[in-house]
């Protein structure tokens, strides 16, 4: 008999898994093995609250009985255009009503979704699209141009535009007709021209024969996400993720929440593109049939108006949201003390601010982790007075840890001692698409389990809590954003005055990393600016993956194989920026 399949016992009495003495009030050992895709979430949701209220954008409403009404004509609308099982769809969209429904009628159909940020370059974009072999791709309008641009080189048949303005509430969209400067702006900011070479979402949808209720669902162990990740190379690769893997990590957050069915109101400010807002603000809540406050971006004003209008409940967030948040609910005087709960992850969340988040709420703020390769979410602080600010938590119900020599990673290491991180659960992910190499490097098979190595050296302290203290990954995370030195580099390598460069993280307040390159100028050339830098990178990179800094060094650190050091280029620049101290970024 396997582990698996031995009887449920209560965390006090296994000690195979001692961590699980220090879990919260009510949180199980365990969750209930998935037996059901995650589209079987939105359709009891839709059956047992189908007059809760499912989403609200900016003010406009759709209960759960409109959305699963919507999502079965976009599948129909979907199907139209050749999708069906398997397919690859790419969602190239900023959050909205919209992006929800696009989101489970890809499901729906069986077919796969495939998130991309919708600010991405055409360059970006066209290695994730011809990676995936999305034949369909349903893009906001600003977006439109990009995915035409990529478009040539992929195996992408059809683009669908869609009006974000159209989710608004019909007052708001008329104020948008309105001939003065406001209105312009706030247009300028959620529309543009679709070219011809287009669909439109609107009229394909409204044209479209639903899907019917009792059409086949996908099943458990099918593909339901491509999730693009660059893991410790840089080069983006797809996550594979099944309904099983994120259905799982959605119950294992209700596990550690405790949140009841019908009861929570979720602020969707961070991505859906995100791993960390697709399954907090998309799967996860929708499993619990919380009504999403759905935010296009994260902006203190609109989500202090919201909170006036429906308080939260409960907020998936990154340290700057709690912070610029809880500073100006201070001054303001909103009251924030309907948010019982808070999960911060993405980065590490520095002691000060959840003190200042709890202080305002008088709720809880803790840390999570994970990676997109656990769909995302691993380990979590308890919701309770055991958490312990500055670790990353303990590992989620039915998740299994082991700490191992970065060398050997089949020798645990002795209790105490640093190694590196590696879980075991049903939210670990099946590979990398059509990355078998890669996939073998990162799963590791040991006493009849899978494990991921997480690439993150930690400490476990007593009690199971885990501390990060090192990241073998040369990722750097800056505003709870992934960027991989080596696209920087290629990008700012094929600029004329920099003849070779280095890309690294430094401590940056509450970005958690800032992007600096260090710079060898090409020769005959004695300066160059961060105007002309910034320019650059601008049409090859999405924003967060700009240098916020330069430094020009005569030389580049290399080891004896010729790779550089960016270990040493890191030092080497923060010894030349003597203003910044290695503890602005506590944890990190």
């Amino acid at each position: 008999m396997t582990d698996d399949d031995a009887p449920r016992r209560t965390p006090e009495t296994d000690p195979r898994r001692p961590w699980t003495t220090s879990y919260g009030p009510g949180v199980p050992l365990d969750i209930e093995p998935v037996t059901e895709p995650v589209t079987r979430n939105l359709e009891r949701a839709a059956q047992a609250h189908p007059s809760r209220v499912a989403t609200d954008f900016l003010g406009a409403v759709t209960t759960y009985a409109t959305v699963q009404r919507r999502v079965l004509r976009a599948a129909g609308a979907l199907r139209d255009l050749g999708v069906g099982p398997g397919d690859r769809v790419a969602l190239v969209l900023p959050n909205s009503a919209t992006h929800v429904v696009a989101f489970y009628a890809v499901l729906r159909l069986g077919a796969v979704v495939v998130e991309h940020n919708p600010t991405y370059t055409a360059a970006e974009l066209e290695h994730q699209l011809r990676d995936s072999g999305a034949t369909v791709v349903v893009a906001w309008e600003k977006a439109v141009d990009a995915v035409l641009t990529a478009r040539p080189r992929t195996a992408v048949r059809h683009v669908v535009a869609v009006d974000l303005s159209a989710d608004l509430p019909l007052v708001k969209r008329l104020a948008l007709r309105l001939p003065v400067a406001a209105a312009r702006r706030t247009r300028e900011t959620m529309r543009s021209a679709v070219p011809s070479g287009a669909l439109r979402w609107d009229r394909l949808v409204s044209r479209a024969r639903p899907l019917a209720d009792d059409a086949p669902h996908p099943s458990v162990d099918d593909l339901a996400l491509l999730q693009y990740t660059g893991g410790t190379t840089g080069v983006p690769k797809g996550a594979v993720l099944l309904h099983r893997h994120v259905a799982a990590n959605a119950a294992q957050g209700q596990a550690w929440t405790g949140h009841e069915e019908g009861t929570q109101t979720v602020y969707a400010a961070l991505p859906f593109f995100h791993a960390f807002g697709m399954t907090l603000c998309l799967t996860y809540a929708v499993r619990i049939a919380a009504t999403v406050v759905v935010f296009p971006r994260f902006d203190v004003d609109t989500v202090l108006e919201a909170q006036r209008r429906r308080p939260a409940t409960f907020l998936p967030g990154v340290p700057p949201m709690f912070e610029r948040l809880a500073e100006a609910a201070r001054e303001r005087g909103v009251d924030l003390t309907s948010l019982r709960t808070s999960i911060s992850g993405a980065m590490s969340l520095p002691a000060r601010t959840a003190t200042a988040w709890e202080d305002v709420t008088g709720g809880l703020l803790v840390e999570g982790y994970g990676m997109t390769e656990t769909s995302p979410v691993a380990l979590g602080n308890p919701l309770s007075a055991a958490r312990r600010p500055g670790t990353l938590g303990l590992p989620f119900p039915s998740t299994w840890m082991r700490v191992t020599d970065p060398e050997d990673p089949t020798r645990e290491v002795e209790p105490g001692e640093r190694g590196e991180l590696q879980v075991a659960g049903p939210q670990v992910f099946a590979g990398y698409w059509q990355r078998p190499e890669e996939t073998a490097e990162a799963l590791v098979e040991h006493d009849g389990r899978t494990w991921l190595r997480t690439g993150d050296v930690v400490v476990v302290e007593d009690g199971g809590f885990v501390r990060l203290v090192d990241r073998i990954k040369e990722v750097i995370i800056t505003g709870g954003f992934n960027v991989y030195p080596s696209q920087v580099e290629e990008a700012l390598r094929a600029m004329p005055e920099i003849e070779d460069v280095a890309v690294v993280g430094v401590p940056g307040g509450d970005l958690g990393e800032r992007v600096v390159a260090a710079v060898v100028l090409a020769e005959g050339v004695s300066r160059v600016e961060m105007s002309a830098v910034r320019a650059w990178s601008e049409e090859r990179l999405a924003r967060y993956a700009h240098p916020r800094e330069l430094v020009v060094v005569s030389d580049l650190p290399r080891s004896q194989i010729g790779k550089v050091l960016r270990r040493v280029v890191r030092d080497q620049v923060i010894a030349k920026m003597p203003h910044r101290r290695e503890d602005e970024n506590p944890g990190g």
